[in-house]
Protein backbone atom coordinates (compact mmCIF):
# COMPACT_ATOMS: atom_id res chain seq x y z
CA UNK A 1 0.00 0.00 0.00
CA UNK A 2 2.85 2.39 0.74
CA UNK A 3 4.34 1.75 -2.70
CA UNK A 4 0.99 2.40 -4.38
CA UNK A 5 0.66 5.74 -2.61
CA UNK A 6 4.21 6.90 -3.27
CA UNK A 7 4.11 7.35 -7.02
CA UNK A 8 1.04 9.61 -7.30
CA UNK A 9 2.48 11.89 -4.62
CA UNK A 10 5.90 11.90 -6.29
CA UNK A 11 4.32 12.74 -9.65
CA UNK A 12 2.30 15.59 -8.15
CA UNK A 13 5.55 17.03 -6.83
CA UNK A 14 7.31 16.52 -10.17
CA UNK A 15 4.45 18.26 -11.99
CA UNK A 16 4.76 21.26 -9.70
CA UNK A 17 8.50 21.39 -10.35
CA UNK A 18 7.77 21.28 -14.07
CA UNK A 19 5.82 24.54 -13.78
CA UNK A 20 8.83 26.19 -12.13
CA UNK A 21 10.76 25.74 -15.38
CA UNK A 22 8.54 28.33 -17.07
CA UNK A 23 8.46 32.08 -16.52
CA UNK A 24 8.69 33.90 -14.19
CA UNK A 25 11.27 31.56 -12.61
CA UNK A 26 12.41 30.26 -15.98
CA UNK A 27 14.64 27.43 -14.75
CA UNK A 28 14.71 25.63 -18.09
CA UNK A 29 16.94 22.68 -16.97
CA UNK A 30 14.22 21.86 -14.44
CA UNK A 31 11.83 21.13 -17.33
CA UNK A 32 13.99 18.23 -18.47
CA UNK A 33 14.71 17.10 -14.91
CA UNK A 34 11.02 17.10 -13.91
CA UNK A 35 10.02 15.30 -17.08
CA UNK A 36 12.80 12.77 -16.40
CA UNK A 37 11.07 11.93 -13.12
CA UNK A 38 7.90 11.16 -15.04
CA UNK A 39 9.84 9.20 -17.65
CA UNK A 40 11.46 7.05 -14.98
CA UNK A 41 8.11 6.47 -13.28
CA UNK A 42 6.31 5.25 -16.41
CA UNK A 43 9.30 3.29 -17.70
CA UNK A 44 8.78 0.70 -14.98
CA UNK A 45 4.98 0.74 -14.86
CA UNK A 46 2.01 -1.12 -16.22
CA UNK A 47 -0.23 0.82 -18.61
CA UNK A 48 -2.72 1.49 -15.81
CA UNK A 49 0.01 2.69 -13.46
CA UNK A 50 1.55 4.83 -16.19
CA UNK A 51 -1.80 6.48 -16.90
CA UNK A 52 -2.27 7.37 -13.23
CA UNK A 53 1.29 8.68 -12.88
CA UNK A 54 1.05 10.72 -16.07
CA UNK A 55 -2.31 12.10 -14.99
CA UNK A 56 -1.00 13.17 -11.57
CA UNK A 57 2.07 14.81 -13.13
CA UNK A 58 -0.04 16.76 -15.62
CA UNK A 59 -2.73 17.80 -13.13
CA UNK A 60 -0.10 19.30 -10.83
CA UNK A 61 1.69 20.96 -13.76
CA UNK A 62 -1.43 22.52 -15.28
CA UNK A 63 -3.15 23.42 -12.02
CA UNK A 64 -0.05 25.25 -10.75
CA UNK A 65 0.43 26.81 -14.18
CA UNK A 66 -3.19 27.91 -14.67
CA UNK A 67 -4.17 28.84 -11.12
CA UNK A 68 -4.58 32.49 -12.16
CA UNK A 69 -7.82 31.55 -13.94
CA UNK A 70 -9.29 31.51 -10.43
CA UNK A 71 -8.79 35.29 -10.29
CA UNK A 72 -10.84 35.95 -13.42
CA UNK A 73 -13.64 33.62 -12.36
CA UNK A 74 -13.85 34.59 -8.68
CA UNK A 75 -12.46 38.11 -8.26
CA UNK A 76 -13.91 39.58 -11.46
CA UNK A 77 -16.46 37.03 -12.62
CA UNK A 78 -18.26 36.75 -9.28
CA UNK A 79 -18.12 32.95 -9.17
CA UNK A 80 -18.13 31.45 -5.65
CA UNK A 81 -14.59 30.66 -4.51
CA UNK A 82 -15.04 26.87 -4.12
CA UNK A 83 -16.60 26.58 -7.56
CA UNK A 84 -13.89 28.73 -9.17
CA UNK A 85 -11.14 26.63 -7.58
CA UNK A 86 -12.90 23.45 -8.63
CA UNK A 87 -13.23 24.77 -12.19
CA UNK A 88 -9.44 25.25 -12.44
CA UNK A 89 -8.78 21.72 -11.20
CA UNK A 90 -11.43 20.23 -13.51
CA UNK A 91 -9.93 22.05 -16.50
CA UNK A 92 -6.45 20.80 -15.60
CA UNK A 93 -7.80 17.28 -15.12
CA UNK A 94 -9.57 17.29 -18.48
CA UNK A 95 -6.44 18.49 -20.28
CA UNK A 96 -4.36 15.92 -18.40
CA UNK A 97 -6.20 13.06 -20.05
CA UNK A 98 -3.95 13.54 -23.07
CA UNK A 99 -0.82 12.91 -21.03
CA UNK A 100 -2.46 10.01 -19.17
CA UNK A 101 -3.36 8.33 -22.44
CA UNK A 102 0.08 8.92 -23.92
CA UNK A 103 1.87 7.46 -20.90
CA UNK A 104 -0.40 4.40 -20.88
CA UNK A 105 0.32 3.90 -24.58
CA UNK A 106 4.06 4.09 -23.99
CA UNK A 107 3.94 1.62 -21.09
CA UNK A 108 1.93 -0.79 -23.20
CA UNK A 109 4.23 -0.61 -26.24
CA UNK A 110 7.70 -0.15 -24.76
CA UNK A 111 10.19 -2.61 -26.15
CA UNK A 112 12.69 -2.97 -23.33
CA UNK A 113 15.48 -1.47 -25.42
CA UNK A 114 16.89 1.91 -24.35
CA UNK A 115 17.17 3.82 -27.63
CA UNK A 116 13.84 2.74 -29.19
CA UNK A 117 12.06 3.36 -25.90
CA UNK A 118 13.59 6.83 -25.50
CA UNK A 119 12.40 7.71 -29.01
CA UNK A 120 9.01 6.16 -28.29
CA UNK A 121 8.57 8.17 -25.11
CA UNK A 122 9.35 11.38 -27.02
CA UNK A 123 6.82 10.39 -29.69
CA UNK A 124 4.07 9.76 -27.14
CA UNK A 125 4.80 13.05 -25.37
CA UNK A 126 4.70 14.89 -28.70
CA UNK A 127 1.31 13.42 -29.60
CA UNK A 128 -0.13 14.43 -26.21
CA UNK A 129 1.05 18.02 -26.62
CA UNK A 130 -0.22 18.27 -30.20
CA UNK A 131 -3.61 16.94 -29.14
CA UNK A 132 -3.92 19.44 -26.29
CA UNK A 133 -2.88 22.26 -28.61
CA UNK A 134 -5.35 21.45 -31.38
CA UNK A 135 -8.36 19.42 -30.23
CA UNK A 136 -11.51 21.25 -29.09
CA UNK A 137 -10.13 24.63 -30.30
CA UNK A 138 -6.82 23.92 -28.52
CA UNK A 139 -5.37 25.24 -25.28
CA UNK A 140 -1.56 24.89 -25.51
CA UNK A 141 -0.75 27.14 -22.55
CA UNK A 142 2.71 26.30 -21.07
CA UNK A 143 3.40 23.59 -23.63
CA UNK A 144 6.72 22.10 -22.56
CA UNK A 145 8.79 23.67 -25.36
CA UNK A 146 8.11 27.19 -24.06
CA UNK A 147 10.42 26.53 -21.11
CA UNK A 148 13.28 26.62 -23.62
CA UNK A 149 12.88 30.16 -24.91
CA UNK A 150 16.28 30.45 -23.22
CA UNK A 151 18.88 27.75 -22.93
CA UNK A 152 20.58 25.16 -25.12
CA UNK A 153 17.46 24.11 -27.07
CA UNK A 154 16.35 27.62 -28.07
CA UNK A 155 18.30 27.31 -31.32
CA UNK A 156 15.85 24.63 -32.49
CA UNK A 157 12.94 27.09 -32.59
CA UNK A 158 13.44 28.28 -36.21
CA UNK A 159 13.76 24.63 -37.29
CA UNK A 160 11.08 22.64 -35.48
CA UNK A 161 9.04 25.08 -33.37
CA UNK A 162 7.71 24.79 -29.85
CA UNK A 163 6.24 21.28 -30.19
CA UNK A 164 9.41 19.95 -31.76
CA UNK A 165 11.46 21.41 -28.92
CA UNK A 166 9.13 19.74 -26.44
CA UNK A 167 9.69 16.39 -28.14
CA UNK A 168 13.50 16.81 -28.06
CA UNK A 169 13.28 17.72 -24.36
CA UNK A 170 11.24 14.55 -23.76
CA UNK A 171 13.88 12.50 -25.57
CA UNK A 172 16.59 13.97 -23.34
CA UNK A 173 14.40 13.43 -20.26
CA UNK A 174 13.96 9.72 -20.93
CA UNK A 175 17.66 9.41 -21.75
CA UNK A 176 18.48 11.03 -18.42
CA UNK A 177 16.02 8.78 -16.57
CA UNK A 178 17.51 5.66 -18.10
CA UNK A 179 20.98 6.84 -17.21
CA UNK A 180 20.17 6.45 -13.51
CA UNK A 181 19.60 2.73 -13.92
CA UNK A 182 22.58 0.46 -14.50
CA UNK A 183 20.50 -1.98 -16.57
CA UNK A 184 19.62 0.65 -19.16
CA UNK A 185 22.88 2.58 -19.39
CA UNK A 186 24.49 2.51 -22.81
CA UNK A 187 27.10 4.44 -24.72
CA UNK A 188 24.45 5.36 -27.30
CA UNK A 189 22.32 7.06 -24.67
CA UNK A 190 25.33 8.85 -23.21
CA UNK A 191 26.31 10.16 -26.63
CA UNK A 192 22.76 11.32 -27.30
CA UNK A 193 22.50 13.13 -23.99
CA UNK A 194 25.75 15.01 -24.56
CA UNK A 195 25.94 15.40 -28.33
CA UNK A 196 22.42 16.62 -29.09
CA UNK A 197 22.51 19.85 -27.04
CA UNK A 198 26.01 20.59 -28.35
CA UNK A 199 24.96 20.04 -31.95
CA UNK A 200 22.10 22.51 -31.56
CA UNK A 201 24.61 25.30 -30.84
CA UNK A 202 26.14 24.88 -34.28
CA UNK A 203 22.87 24.91 -36.22
CA UNK A 204 22.35 27.98 -38.48
CA UNK A 205 20.12 30.56 -36.78
CA UNK A 206 19.82 33.58 -39.11
CA UNK A 207 17.23 33.25 -41.87
CA UNK A 208 15.75 36.75 -42.20
CA UNK A 209 17.02 40.18 -43.17
CA UNK A 210 16.31 43.71 -41.99
CA UNK A 211 13.56 45.88 -43.48
CA UNK A 212 14.51 49.02 -41.57
CA UNK A 213 13.21 50.38 -38.31
CA UNK A 214 9.97 51.82 -36.98
CA UNK A 215 9.46 54.09 -33.97
CA UNK A 216 6.64 52.69 -31.83
CA UNK A 217 4.74 53.94 -28.80
CA UNK A 218 3.03 51.19 -26.81
CA UNK A 219 0.34 52.35 -24.40
CA UNK A 220 -0.25 50.80 -20.97
CA UNK A 221 -3.25 52.57 -19.34
CA UNK A 222 -3.21 50.37 -16.19
CA UNK A 223 -6.97 50.38 -15.64
CA UNK A 224 -7.98 47.90 -12.93
CA UNK A 225 -10.30 45.23 -14.32
CA UNK A 226 -13.00 45.80 -11.70
CA UNK A 227 -13.10 49.48 -12.76
CA UNK A 228 -12.82 49.05 -16.53
CA UNK A 229 -16.58 48.79 -17.09
CA UNK A 230 -17.62 50.98 -14.16
CA UNK A 231 -20.12 53.45 -15.60
CA UNK A 232 -19.06 56.20 -13.22
CA UNK A 233 -15.43 55.98 -14.32
CA UNK A 234 -15.70 55.37 -18.06
CA UNK A 235 -15.69 59.06 -18.96
CA UNK A 236 -12.48 59.63 -17.02
CA UNK A 237 -10.83 56.57 -18.55
CA UNK A 238 -11.69 57.72 -22.06
CA UNK A 239 -10.33 61.19 -21.39
CA UNK A 240 -7.08 59.69 -20.07
CA UNK A 241 -6.81 57.51 -23.17
CA UNK A 242 -7.24 60.53 -25.43
CA UNK A 243 -4.50 62.41 -23.59
CA UNK A 244 -2.18 59.39 -23.77
CA UNK A 245 -2.74 58.97 -27.51
CA UNK A 246 -2.16 62.64 -28.21
CA UNK A 247 1.10 62.73 -26.26
CA UNK A 248 2.55 59.57 -27.87
CA UNK A 249 5.49 60.33 -30.18
CA UNK A 250 5.95 57.11 -32.17
CA UNK A 251 5.27 56.71 -35.88
CA UNK A 252 3.06 53.81 -34.79
CA UNK A 253 0.97 54.02 -31.62
CA UNK A 254 -0.60 50.82 -30.29
CA UNK A 255 -3.22 50.50 -27.54
CA UNK A 256 -4.16 47.35 -25.60
CA UNK A 257 -7.14 45.24 -26.65
CA UNK A 258 -10.58 46.63 -25.83
CA UNK A 259 -8.99 49.82 -24.52
CA UNK A 260 -12.35 51.47 -25.24
CA UNK A 261 -14.86 49.94 -22.81
CA UNK A 262 -17.73 50.96 -25.11
CA UNK A 263 -18.20 49.31 -28.55
CA UNK A 264 -17.36 51.66 -31.42
CA UNK A 265 -20.94 51.81 -32.69
CA UNK A 266 -22.00 53.24 -29.32
CA UNK A 267 -19.24 55.86 -29.07
CA UNK A 268 -19.90 59.55 -29.49
CA UNK A 269 -18.71 60.24 -33.09
CA UNK A 270 -17.17 63.52 -31.97
CA UNK A 271 -15.05 61.75 -29.36
CA UNK A 272 -13.86 59.21 -31.94
CA UNK A 273 -12.89 61.96 -34.38
CA UNK A 274 -10.93 63.76 -31.68
CA UNK A 275 -9.27 60.52 -30.58
CA UNK A 276 -8.03 59.77 -34.09
CA UNK A 277 -7.19 63.34 -35.13
CA UNK A 278 -3.38 63.02 -34.60
CA UNK A 279 -3.23 60.19 -37.16
CA UNK A 280 -5.37 61.46 -40.02
CA UNK A 281 -2.57 63.46 -41.58
CA UNK A 282 1.18 63.05 -41.94
CA UNK A 283 2.91 59.71 -41.71
CA UNK A 284 1.87 58.51 -38.24
CA UNK A 285 -0.53 55.61 -37.64
CA UNK A 286 -2.35 53.93 -34.77
CA UNK A 287 -3.89 50.58 -33.92
CA UNK A 288 -6.70 51.01 -31.40
CA UNK A 289 -8.47 48.21 -29.54
CA UNK A 290 -12.26 48.31 -29.57
CA UNK A 291 -15.31 46.17 -30.30
CA UNK A 292 -16.82 46.29 -33.77
CA UNK A 293 -20.26 45.03 -34.75
CA UNK A 294 -23.68 45.38 -33.21
CA UNK A 295 -26.08 43.71 -30.81
CA UNK A 296 -27.83 41.76 -33.54
CA UNK A 297 -24.83 40.34 -35.41
CA UNK A 298 -22.52 40.15 -32.42
CA UNK A 299 -19.48 42.10 -31.32
CA UNK A 300 -15.95 41.30 -32.48
CA UNK A 301 -12.87 42.02 -30.38
CA UNK A 302 -11.00 44.17 -32.90
CA UNK A 303 -8.15 46.48 -33.76
CA UNK A 304 -8.91 49.50 -35.92
CA UNK A 305 -6.03 50.86 -37.99
CA UNK A 306 -5.95 54.62 -38.52
CA UNK A 307 -3.53 56.48 -40.77
CA UNK A 308 -3.49 59.30 -43.30
CA UNK A 309 -5.36 56.94 -45.61
CA UNK A 310 -8.33 56.83 -43.23
CA UNK A 311 -9.99 54.04 -41.22
CA UNK A 312 -9.99 51.35 -43.85
CA UNK A 313 -8.26 48.71 -41.76
CA UNK A 314 -9.64 46.44 -39.06
CA UNK A 315 -8.58 43.13 -37.60
CA UNK A 316 -10.99 40.90 -35.67
CA UNK A 317 -9.90 38.26 -33.19
CA UNK A 318 -10.44 34.83 -34.68
CA UNK A 319 -9.30 32.42 -31.98
CA UNK A 320 -11.74 33.01 -29.14
CA UNK A 321 -11.19 31.96 -25.55
CA UNK A 322 -13.71 29.32 -24.38
CA UNK A 323 -15.93 30.50 -21.49
CA UNK A 324 -14.47 34.02 -21.65
CA UNK A 325 -15.28 35.04 -25.23
CA UNK A 326 -17.58 32.34 -26.54
CA UNK A 327 -19.92 29.84 -24.92
CA UNK A 328 -19.34 26.14 -25.72
CA UNK A 329 -22.58 24.20 -26.29
CA UNK A 330 -24.22 23.25 -23.00
CA UNK A 331 -22.17 25.65 -20.84
CA UNK A 332 -24.33 28.78 -20.87
CA UNK A 333 -25.04 28.29 -17.16
CA UNK A 334 -21.32 28.29 -16.38
CA UNK A 335 -20.62 31.50 -18.31
CA UNK A 336 -23.62 33.20 -16.71
CA UNK A 337 -22.13 32.47 -13.30
CA UNK A 338 -19.03 34.48 -14.21
CA UNK A 339 -20.93 37.63 -15.28
CA UNK A 340 -18.23 38.60 -17.80
CA UNK A 341 -19.07 41.63 -19.99
CA UNK A 342 -19.20 40.72 -23.69
CA UNK A 343 -18.62 37.09 -22.76
CA UNK A 344 -20.20 35.70 -25.95
CA UNK A 345 -18.48 37.30 -28.92
CA UNK A 346 -18.41 36.78 -32.65
CA UNK A 347 -15.30 35.56 -34.42
CA UNK A 348 -13.36 37.98 -36.58
CA UNK A 349 -11.92 37.51 -40.02
CA UNK A 350 -8.41 37.49 -41.37
CA UNK A 351 -7.01 40.68 -42.84
CA UNK A 352 -3.86 41.62 -44.72
CA UNK A 353 -1.11 43.25 -42.64
CA UNK A 354 -1.51 46.87 -41.60
CA UNK A 355 1.12 49.09 -43.22
CA UNK A 356 2.80 51.78 -41.10
CA UNK A 357 6.14 53.54 -41.55
CA UNK A 358 7.15 51.19 -44.34
CA UNK A 359 6.58 48.09 -42.16
CA UNK A 360 3.86 45.45 -42.55
CA UNK A 361 2.25 44.61 -39.22
CA UNK A 362 0.46 41.37 -38.34
CA UNK A 363 -1.98 42.00 -35.45
CA UNK A 364 -2.66 39.39 -32.77
CA UNK A 365 -5.19 39.80 -29.98
CA UNK A 366 -4.66 38.22 -26.57
CA UNK A 367 -3.65 34.56 -26.65
CA UNK A 368 -3.70 34.29 -30.45
CA UNK A 369 0.09 34.37 -30.27
CA UNK A 370 -0.01 30.82 -28.85
CA UNK A 371 -1.03 29.45 -32.22
CA UNK A 372 1.96 29.72 -34.53
CA UNK A 373 0.23 27.51 -37.08
CA UNK A 374 -2.40 30.22 -37.50
CA UNK A 375 0.21 32.99 -37.85
CA UNK A 376 2.59 31.34 -40.27
CA UNK A 377 1.03 32.70 -43.47
CA UNK A 378 2.31 36.12 -42.45
CA UNK A 379 5.84 34.79 -41.86
CA UNK A 380 6.55 33.55 -45.39
CA UNK A 381 6.90 35.43 -48.67
CA UNK A 382 3.62 36.46 -50.24
CA UNK A 383 0.92 39.09 -50.22
CA UNK A 384 0.41 38.75 -46.47
CA UNK A 385 4.08 38.67 -45.42
CA UNK A 386 4.56 40.77 -42.31
CA UNK A 387 7.76 42.33 -41.04
CA UNK A 388 6.54 42.69 -37.44
CA UNK A 389 4.01 41.08 -35.12
CA UNK A 390 1.80 43.27 -32.91
CA UNK A 391 0.14 41.65 -29.90
CA UNK A 392 -2.45 43.54 -27.85
CA UNK A 393 -3.86 42.12 -24.66
CA UNK A 394 -5.62 42.79 -21.38
CA UNK A 395 -4.26 40.47 -18.71
CA UNK A 396 -5.81 42.48 -15.89
CA UNK A 397 -8.44 39.71 -15.73
CA UNK A 398 -5.82 37.39 -14.26
CA UNK A 399 -3.81 39.51 -11.87
CA UNK A 400 -0.11 40.21 -12.10
CA UNK A 401 1.69 37.13 -10.87
CA UNK A 402 2.91 34.50 -13.32
CA UNK A 403 0.46 35.08 -16.19
CA UNK A 404 2.16 38.21 -17.56
CA UNK A 405 5.59 36.59 -17.63
CA UNK A 406 4.21 33.40 -19.12
CA UNK A 407 2.47 35.26 -21.94
CA UNK A 408 5.64 37.24 -22.64
CA UNK A 409 7.60 33.99 -22.81
CA UNK A 410 5.18 32.62 -25.42
CA UNK A 411 5.61 35.75 -27.54
CA UNK A 412 9.38 35.34 -27.32
CA UNK A 413 9.13 31.81 -28.67
CA UNK A 414 7.03 33.02 -31.62
CA UNK A 415 9.73 35.58 -32.41
CA UNK A 416 12.36 32.83 -32.29
CA UNK A 417 10.33 30.53 -34.52
CA UNK A 418 9.65 33.08 -37.26
CA UNK A 419 12.50 35.55 -36.62
CA UNK A 420 10.13 38.48 -36.48
CA UNK A 421 10.08 41.18 -33.79
CA UNK A 422 6.95 41.42 -31.69
CA UNK A 423 5.65 44.50 -29.91
CA UNK A 424 3.13 44.05 -27.09
CA UNK A 425 0.71 46.68 -25.80
CA UNK A 426 -1.19 45.56 -22.69
CA UNK A 427 -3.45 47.13 -20.11
CA UNK A 428 -1.47 46.27 -16.98
CA UNK A 429 1.56 44.33 -18.35
CA UNK A 430 3.62 42.89 -19.89
CA UNK A 431 4.04 45.75 -22.36
CA UNK A 432 7.32 45.01 -24.15
CA UNK A 433 9.40 44.91 -27.32
CA UNK A 434 10.91 41.59 -28.45
CA UNK A 435 13.51 41.42 -31.21
CA UNK A 436 13.75 38.72 -33.88
CA UNK A 437 16.08 36.67 -31.67
CA UNK A 438 13.47 36.45 -28.91
CA UNK A 439 15.19 38.96 -26.62
CA UNK A 440 13.17 41.49 -24.62
CA UNK A 441 14.79 44.81 -25.50
CA UNK A 442 12.38 47.10 -23.63
CA UNK A 443 9.59 46.62 -21.10
CA UNK A 444 7.35 48.74 -18.87
CA UNK A 445 6.95 47.83 -15.19
CA UNK A 446 3.74 45.94 -14.48
CA UNK A 447 0.71 47.76 -13.08
CA UNK A 448 2.13 51.14 -14.01
CA UNK A 449 0.49 53.60 -16.37
CA UNK A 450 2.86 54.74 -19.09
CA UNK A 451 3.99 54.65 -22.69
CA UNK A 452 6.86 52.52 -23.94
CA UNK A 453 8.77 54.26 -26.75
CA UNK A 454 11.20 52.15 -28.75
CA UNK A 455 12.74 51.66 -32.18
CA UNK A 456 12.02 48.26 -33.68
CA UNK A 457 13.79 46.58 -36.58
CA UNK A 458 11.49 44.78 -39.01
CA UNK A 459 12.50 41.53 -40.73
CA UNK A 460 11.57 39.66 -43.89
CA UNK A 461 12.31 36.14 -45.02
CA UNK A 462 11.30 32.71 -43.77
CA UNK A 463 12.79 30.25 -41.30
CA UNK A 464 12.82 26.50 -42.12
CA UNK A 465 10.04 26.05 -39.56
CA UNK A 466 7.90 28.71 -41.21
CA UNK A 467 8.39 27.13 -44.64
CA UNK A 468 7.31 23.64 -43.73
CA UNK A 469 4.60 24.80 -41.32
CA UNK A 470 3.06 26.99 -44.06
CA UNK A 471 3.18 24.11 -46.52
CA UNK A 472 2.00 21.22 -44.33
CA UNK A 473 0.74 22.61 -41.03
CA UNK A 474 1.60 20.51 -38.00
CA UNK A 475 1.12 17.26 -39.91
CA UNK A 476 4.86 16.48 -40.16
CA UNK A 477 5.06 16.47 -36.36
CA UNK A 478 1.94 14.30 -36.16
CA UNK A 479 3.62 11.99 -38.65
CA UNK A 480 6.82 11.78 -36.58
CA UNK A 481 4.85 11.08 -33.42
CA UNK A 482 2.76 8.38 -35.07
CA UNK A 483 5.85 6.86 -36.71
CA UNK A 484 7.52 6.64 -33.30
CA UNK A 485 4.49 4.89 -31.84
CA UNK A 486 4.31 2.59 -34.86
CA UNK A 487 7.95 1.66 -34.32
CA UNK A 488 7.22 0.70 -30.72
CA UNK A 489 4.15 -1.26 -31.79
CA UNK A 490 6.12 -3.20 -34.38
CA UNK A 491 8.78 -4.06 -31.81
CA UNK A 492 6.14 -5.15 -29.31
CA UNK A 493 4.46 -7.39 -31.87
CA UNK A 494 7.78 -9.03 -32.67
CA UNK A 495 8.57 -9.47 -28.98
CA UNK A 496 5.18 -11.03 -28.24
CA UNK A 497 5.55 -13.40 -31.16
CA UNK A 498 8.84 -14.59 -29.68
CA UNK A 499 7.36 -14.63 -26.16
CA UNK A 500 10.45 -12.75 -25.01
CA UNK A 501 10.19 -10.61 -21.85
CA UNK A 502 11.50 -7.04 -21.90
CA UNK A 503 15.06 -6.51 -20.72
CA UNK A 504 14.01 -4.26 -17.86
CA UNK A 505 10.98 -3.47 -15.76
Amino acid sequence: MKRVGFWPLAMLLAGGLHTASFAPLGWWPLQIAALALLAGAVNAATPRQAAVRGFCFSVAWLTSGLWWLYISMHDYGGMPAPLAALAVVVLAAALSLYVAGAMALFAWLRRGRPVPDALGFAACWLLAELARGQFFTGFPWIASGYAHSDGVLAGLAPWIGVYGIGAVAALLAMTLAMGWHAKTRSWRLAMLLVALPIAVQFAPREFTESTGTLRVSLLQPNVAQDLKFDGDRIVGQMAALQAQLQSAQGDLVVTPESVLPIPKDQLDPVYWQQLMAPFRSGVRAALVGTFLGNEQDGYVNSLVGVSAGGERYSYGKRHLLPFGEYVPPGFRWFVDLMQIPLGDQASGRSEAPFVAGGQRLRPLICYEDLFGEHMVDSAVAGADEATMFVNVSNLAWFGRHMVQDQDLQFSRLRSLEFQRPMVRATNTGATAVIDHRGRVTARLPAETAGTLDAEVEGRRGATPYARWLAAFGLWPLWGLGLAGVAGLAAGRAARVSRAAPPRYR
